[in-house]
């Protein structure tokens, strides 16, 4: 009988360590990403008053209120492009999104907040399918033919952005984006942003 519980403690024992060694391999690849996609981004990333000039802005997607109006997140990213074309740091500006997210459309709520904001809608081109940060880089370069741009996004997912959007063959600057918000949002895109990183390096290393 003895016998038996020391085998039984031993096995559970035996799957504690297995399930700490995945852990901890999963940590260090999740670090190592982070640190992956900062380290290719350095020296791209920017506020707007140090942000560089190119011919176009890109602005991805986020989610919109259930009034079509855009959140923080998104607000904060449309009132820096406004920002960058008022200062003449960029001539166009391209929305990328989900047109039909399940949180509301978001290419029109950014639309209609740039015209409510006096954006000239010549300036202004749209891509309803834009529905990852990848996505939104590599159409870019094959649909738009975006060789050179700035993309906007917050802190958290700015490296990202700017390393996935570089891998695809753009010249590409990051500029940070504001954002008024609480902070358990900032907390969960945190969290968010963190765990994304493994997938975008694999995605550039597969491309």
């Amino acid at each position: 009988m003895a016998s038996e519980e020391n085998g039984k403690r031993r096995r559970f024992r035996r799957i504690v360590r297995a399930g700490l060694v995945v852990a901890g391999g999963l940590v260090l690849v999740t670090a190592g990403a982070n640190i992956a996609t900062w380290t290719l981004s350095s020296g791209h990333r920017s506020d707007v008053a140090a942000a560089p000039s190119a011919p176009v802005v890109i602005i991805p997607g986020a989610r919109v209120a259930p009034d079509g109006t855009p959140m923080a997140y998104l607000r904060g990213r449309l009132d820096v492009a406004i920002e960058l074309v008022a200062a003449g740091k960029a001539q166009q500006i391209l929305l990328s999104g989900d047109a039909g997210g399940t949180s509301g459309d978001e290419i029109a709520s950014m639309t209609r907040y740039l015209q409510e904001k006096g954006i000239d809608p010549s300036i202004v081109r749209t891509d309803g399918a834009g529905l990852s940060t990848r996505e939104t880089c590599e159409r870019a370069k094959s649909m738009f033919g975006i060789d050179h741009a700035i993309i906007v996004s917050q802190y958290q997912h700015l490296p990202r952005a700017v390393a996935l959007c570089r891998a695809a063959g753009i010249e590409t600057e990051g500029v940070v984006a504001y954002c008024d918000c609480r902070q358990v949002t900032e907390i969960r895109n945190n969290v968010r942003e963190w765990l994304a990183a493994p997938k975008a390096v694999a995605e550039m290393l597969l491309r």
